[in-house]
């Protein structure tokens, strides 16, 4: 998919007006265009380690490059703070010009989000379509929703973030010469069109709310199964691993983003109880805000799980920096610390596993299946504990205990004993007391 600058924005406004969908606009805008030559651009404050600039603008990299951009050049500014106009400075803007001149690029990235007015004069000085690092994830966003639900979010966001925006994608009608008929068209079409915007935005959150009301109806149904989540940055392997554990084949590549949807499926080894493992999207730095708002009924997931996996990629050099940002989302989410095992993927591309230097860790490779069998175990122990193997002798005249067990816990053997039915099954430690009246001791079977 190449790089179209606002384009997913632009989609947003044209499928109000013209009935497709955002993500087919976008494909249609995205395929007008062969990849375009990128300039990436940082800001360094004073607080900023050169270091860390670094490792944000080779991300963006990454991001221009799963959109289908090339980035051909890299430019680094250091200020006290933004400059209101140009946000790099004058000085850096004209040598940014120079640059995009040089290079014969098409678009310019921003690793910091940029204010319409600043974005008007960068363009302005450049002659250059400017965009910030929200509109590049947007549109990876757009290009990459599948289910209804991903569809709607990343509309939805993409109309948030073009609203205040909109005076730029009209400034042609503003420019309009003055006339008998014609005094006022540019604020009447822009009035308008926000109207419009702000009325799909309605509807695209009372279409999320119809969404998270099934979500939760589909819930309920799992309360019977123990759930586990995957979270994590993205690319750390969480489609890997859920192919592993489901037997699935849910797409999985070495892209960022690869998958947007929610993913759920039965695990495929021998467990305690009924186990479904559910994969989400994933995590990144500088998220923008309005597709974190999007996703969180997606993210609550996470929330509702009886198990979290926060998958990290132990292989990258900066997996402590993701690590941390998935454990402020997760934090931010209120998902309980106590529900999360730290998941190191990849260990087939390093020498020294973590899993020895870690408690509450394993350390595995989705892709070969190394350390897979002690991450089952791992989850199995925490179905365990959440509750007790009972034999039971319950009576025939008792169905609605049965059926109440049937309802709870787990059976792994029910056949007839006399006067009663004899269950092997576990129980959670919640509805433990309502069986344990007709609990048979293993010490009192043998006798």
């Amino acid at each position: 998919m190449a790089v179209c600058g606002l384009s997913s924005a632009v989609c947003g406004l044209r499928s109000v007006v013209c009935g497709l969908s955002p993500a087919q606009l976008l494909y249609i805008c995205s395929n007008e265009h062969v990849p375009e030559n990128v300039i990436t651009v940082g800001l360094i404050l004073p607080e900023m380690a050169r270091s860390a600039s670094d490792e944000h603008l080779e991300e963006l990299g990454k991001l221009v490059e799963t959109a289908g951009g090339i980035v051909v050049a890299t430019l680094v500014a250091r200020r006290p703070a933004p400059d209101p106009a140009s946000f790099i400075g004058s000085g850096k803007a004209e040598e940014l010009k120079r640059t995009a001149e040089r290079h014969e690029v098409g678009l310019i990235v921003f690793d910091d989000d940029l204010s319409p007015a600043q974005v008007r004069n960068l363009e302005k000085i450049t002659g250059t379509k400017v965009i910030d690092r929200s509109a590049l994830i947007l549109d990876i966003f757009a290009g990459r929703a599948r289910s209804r639900e991903a569809r709607t979010q990343v509309e939805l966001a993409q109309l948030e973030y073009l609203l205040p925006r909109l005076t730029r994608q009209w400034s042609h009608l503003e420019r309009q010469a003055g006339g008998i008929g014609t005094r006022g068209v540019g604020e009447t079409q822009l009035e308008l069109d926000r109207r419009i915007v702000r009325t799909r935005i309605s509807r695209l959150k009372d279409e999320l709310s119809r969404i998270e009301k099934h979500r939760q109806t589909q819930r309920k149904a799992r309360q019977s199964a123990f759930t586990v989540a995957l979270v994590g940055y993205t690319n750390a392997g969480k489609s890997t691993l859920f192919n592993g554990l489901t037997g699935g084949s849910a797409e999985a590549m070495d892209k960022l983003f690869a998958t947007l949807d929610a993913k759920s499926s039965r695990a495929a080894f021998e467990m305690p109880r009924e186990t479904v493992v559910i994969d989400t999207v994933g995590f990144i730095r500088k998220l923008p805000h309005h597709l974190v708002a999007s996703f969180r009924s997606t993210m609550e997931e996470a929330v509702a799980a009886d198990l979290v996996l926060h998958v990290i990629d132990q292989s990258h050099p900066q997996f402590e920096d993701q690590r941390e940002i998935g454990e402020k989302v997760l934090t931010d989410l209120g998902v309980d610390p106590s529900h999360v095992l730290e998941v190191y993927n990849k260990s087939d591309r390093v020498d020294d596993a973590l899993e020895a230097r870690r408690r509450n860790a394993v350390s595995i490779s989705a892709l070969t299946g190394k350390g897979i069998d002690l991450l089952v175990d791992a989850i199995r122990d925490r179905e365990v504990a959440g509750g007790e193997m009972m034999q039971l002798e319950i009576p025939y005249d008792d169905s609605r205990l049965s059926a109440k067990l049937h309802e709870v816990g787990e059976v792994f053997e029910q056949r007839p004993n006399g006067e009663a039915t004899h269950f092997s099954a576990w129980v959670p430690r919640q509805y433990v007391h309502l069986f344990e009246r007709y609990a048979v001791r293993l010490d009192e079977k043998v006798g």
